[in-house]
């Protein structure tokens, strides 16, 4: 292979979305040992190992699904029901009022105030089941809180747990009974990724084995909460060379001058930081172009289109398109 850049397969990429035929695979890596600097690989793997154990065959989705919990970000699932969605992240129901996720005062007459009562967002990690049948207005209520880990209520500012993780389903679009999540609101999701269905010998392992809900209940903490924010922390110190950056800016670039919804500024610290994610997941402290492309497609396609359906321009095709044709510098 000569120059700096050629193409290859792309090991282990087998979900829909990320099934591409060929990525520009860079040499940079050739050479590199993974040392993990930070000392957590064993943890992460053995973490995604168990999350494995209930998802078969879906093993480069758990991937990206932990990545962006370690990069500090939010999830957004979508595909067709029963796929197993909801399994991956555990179902709480849809149908409610923007005080029902937030909270609510209510007064006490024993203490004659009003007193706040939390929602179900004051949790560090939220599952939204089907998320996109909810109201627009219960939708809006998610911003502030997705983005800024607080919300305000009645004039007083309240501070969510850390860690906050969101873990959204939702149904395609043209299905009934769906309400489109805003641009705004699809933003504030770090990755979106697709299961799709499993293949012939993990379905068979499915119909085989115990039921995933039962499986559910049998697994073990990994690690504790503060270890989960010691990694979370370390993967901001994962290095990203200047060489790295140049080649993050030249996609963020080439999608403003290709497409209507370019990639915004957030689009580009989403990129990085799920980048760096990856990075930490691999045992290196070092950012490659691999990473970038391992996890451009969840990070880009929901920013550059809505329907991951729609054939030709979809945006799990533009930013396929864009991780082809962009060379790495």
């Amino acid at each position: 292979m000569d120059g700096v850049c050629g193409r290859s397969s792309a090991p282990g990429v087998t979900d829909p979305g990320y099934n591409l035929s060929i990525f520009p695979i860079c040499l940079f890596a050739k050479g590199i040992v993974p040392t993990d600097h930070f000392g957590v690989t064993e943890q992460v793997d053995a973490f995604t190992k168990q999350i494995c154990e209930v998802i078969v065959g879906k093993n480069q989705a758990v991937k990206l699904a932990v990545a962006c919990l370690l990069a500090r970000g939010h999830l957004l699932i979508e595909d067709i029901p029963g796929v197993g969605k909801t399994t991956l992240s555990q179902a709480f129901t849809s149908d409610l009022l923007p005080a029902d996720i937030l909270g609510n005062s209510i007064f006490d007459q024993g203490e004659q105030r009003f007193v706040f009562h939390s929602g179900p967002l004051f949790s560090q990690v939220v599952l939204i089941d089907e998320v996109n049948r909810a109201t627009a207005k219960t939708q809006s209520a998610l911003l502030e809180a997705m983005e800024e880990h607080h919300i305000s209520i009645d004039g007083v500012t309240y501070e969510l747990p850390e860690p906050f993780f969101v873990i959204a389903t939702q149904n395609p679009q043209h299905q009934v009974g769906t309400f489109p999540l805003p641009e705004s609101q699809l933003d504030r999701f770090l990755m979106r990724i697709e299961l799709g269905v499993p293949d012939r010998a993990s379905e068979r392992a499915m119909l085989l084995g115990m039921d995933r809900r039962e499986m559910l209940k049998e697994l073990k903490p990994v690690f504790s909460i503060r270890t989960l924010l010691e990694i979370q922390d370390n993967v901001r110190k994962v290095h990203a060379s200047s060489a790295l950056l140049d080649y993050l800016q030249d996609l963020l670039d080439a999608s403003r001058q290709r497409h209507s919804t370019g990639l915004s500024p957030r689009a580009g610290l989403a990129l990085l930081h799920a980048s760096q994610a990856s990075a930490l997941m691999n045992g290196r402290d070092m950012v490659l172009p691999e990473d970038i492309q391992a996890v451009g497609i969840a990070v880009m396609a929901h920013r550059l289109g809505h329907d991951i359906e729609r054939s030709g321009q979809s945006g799990r095709t533009l930013a396929d398109n864009l991780l082809h044709s962009v060379p790495v510098p």
